[in-house]
């Protein structure tokens, strides 16, 4: 295999395989403020669509060819922090701010010191928080400045103060030494009546939507590219319906389509009457009871082990820190009652299919990442969502779960990159994937295999699919279903 120079051409790159050249063109050679031209990756075709796309630090001696895959084989870096040769992870920080009285916001940031750089924010699922982010905060962080928030109600953004008070209570203020230190201290929010400033609070999509109006406004200061995971989706494409001028672009991980058992009061007025709790505090007495019992079950360290179990496909991921953390933050006096807060919460005032359409209509850039092993949102809602937006790229990865950017960052990662590139060049930089040109985009789907470097001496192979403005709804559900045959005869055989 020859590669020749790609300077004789400021857009093309020629390669030569077995004899048989071809002009690639390299829509990542765009013009940076400083004056200087962006390196491109190299495209490697052999006519018959299966070749390998190099990233630009990839060592193209590094690279073999596989007779009779059809498939494209990309190579991508790994994370900054394993011992690969990439960069130094990014440096990141904490900080809290408060927004209302008693209710703390926590947050991290990363690469904060470009100033230049596109501000991207990452929001949570339910039961974690912004540390379910630090791969992409010390891997982005590099290119972008990235903030990662926990939700009121949740992770470390749980209240200073106990939402209640009762006859018995003395110093309900929880303290230094024994926040989050496993301490057992009486549930907080169980008491008889509200505290002034927890009058009406509860904490539903609503009140995160107006959290993030906050962050963005406030902390940021500027619009931002906006993703979440899970109800951290919900949220984001929430926030997105209701202040565009604030998005620039939304990515969507295995994000939940619902939320909120109960009738929203402006949405539903009379009905929501009928019910005679929605999640406000104190709590009712039954609830209490109930929230007890539940509490007991789902806070316990098996339980949460089991379910990291069920969200992650790929059962060799290290979860340990993300256990840990999800441990500690039910040992907070607040957890519980917070936890029946959420349960109970009404819905938004705006569904997810009806907060997709305004999206639509306002013109939001929105990007799907699904997890092809999700158990709980599996990939047919994101199929759903690409049907309402033929044009929005759609990548399902596999094997992955519930949460692709903890499971399978460095997919993720690349993604992100090539979707921020993508907007911010106006389109001129190709979508991951489409390296060929737009006319790919035609497709049904785009396969790849993705390669990268995990830990030392070890690489590990993911597949993508791209699925493109031809895409079919039905297709794609029948394809998911041979899929899953495929998988329990599989299973039942071998």
């Amino acid at each position: 295999m020859e590669i020749i120079s790609q300077n004789f051409l400021p857009h093309c790159s020629l390669v030569t395989w077995s004899g048989s050249n071809r002009l690639v063109p390299n829509r990542s050679n765009i013009l940076l403020p400083s004056g200087g031209i962006r390196k491109s990756r190299f495209v490697i075709r052999n006519g018959t669509s299966d070749g390998y796309v190099v990233g630009e630090n990839d060592d193209l001696g590094t690279i073999s060819r596989r007779g009779g895959d059809s498939k494209t084989k990309v190579l991508i870096p790994g994370l900054p922090d394993q011992s690969n040769g990439e960069a130094a992870a990014a440096r990141i920080t904490t900080s809290q701010c408060e927004w209302k009285p008693n209710l703390t916001v926590h947050y991290e940031k990363s690469g904060c010191g470009n100033v230049e750089a596109p501000a991207v924010l990452f929001l949570p699922g339910f039961g974690v928080g912004s540390f379910h982010y630090e791969k992409q905060l010390a891997d982005l962080g590099r290119d972008y400045r990235v903030w990662a928030v926990d939700f009121v109600g949740q992770g470390l953004s749980l209240p200073t103060q106990d939402p209640t008070t009762t006859t018995s209570s003395t110093s309900t203020t929880l303290s230094e030494e024994t926040s989050g230190l496993g301490v057992k201290q009486p549930f907080w929010g169980f008491g008889d009546e509200a505290q002034p400033w927890a009058d009406q609070l509860v904490y539903s999509l609503d009140l995160w939507r107006e959290q993030v109006q906050y962050i963005v406004e406030e902390v940021i200061g500027e619009p931002v590219y906006i993703a979440g995971n899970s109800l951290g989706g919900y949220v984001a494409l929430y926030f997105a319906a209701t202040h565009p001028h604030l998005v620039k672009g939304v990515t969507l991980l295995n994000a939940t389509p619902f939320w909120g058992f109960f009738p929203n009061p402006v949405r539903s007025p009379r009905l929501a009457r009928l019910f005679p709790w929605s999640g406000t505090f104190p709590l009712p007495p039954r609830v209490k009871k109930l929230t007890e019992l539940v509490w007991q079950k789902i806070s316990d360290p098996e339980s949460i082990a089991e379910i990291l179990k069920q969200v992650y496909k790929d059962h060799s991921t290290d979860v340990d820190k993300v256990f840990s953390r999800i441990v500690k933050i039910t040992q907070h006096p607040a957890a519980a009652a917070s936890f029946a807060s959420i349960m109970f919460a009404p819905g938004g005032e705006l569904s997810f299919s009806e907060a997709l359409s305004r999206c639509k209509e306002n013109n939001v850039q929105i990007c799907l990442m699904y997890g092809r092993e999700d158990p709980w949102v599996g990939p047919i809602w994101g199929k759903k969502i690409k049907k309402e937006l033929p044009n929005a790229p759609y990548y399902e990865i596999s094997p992955a779960g519930h949460c692709p950017h903890d499971e399978v960052p460095e997919v993720v990662n690349y993604l992100m990159r090539g979707w921020i590139k993508h907007l911010e060049s106006g389109g001129y930089e190709a979508l991951p994937l489409l390296e060929d040109g737009e006319e790919d985009w035609e497709q049904s789907s785009i396969a790849a295999e993705m390669e990268f470097p995990r830990g030392e001496e070890r690489k590990k192979a993911v597949n993508l699919w791209l699925y493109g403005s031809k895409y079919s709804f039905w297709g794609g559900v029948g394809e998911a279903f041979r899929a899953s045959l495929v998988r329990v005869l599989r299973g039942k055989f071998v």
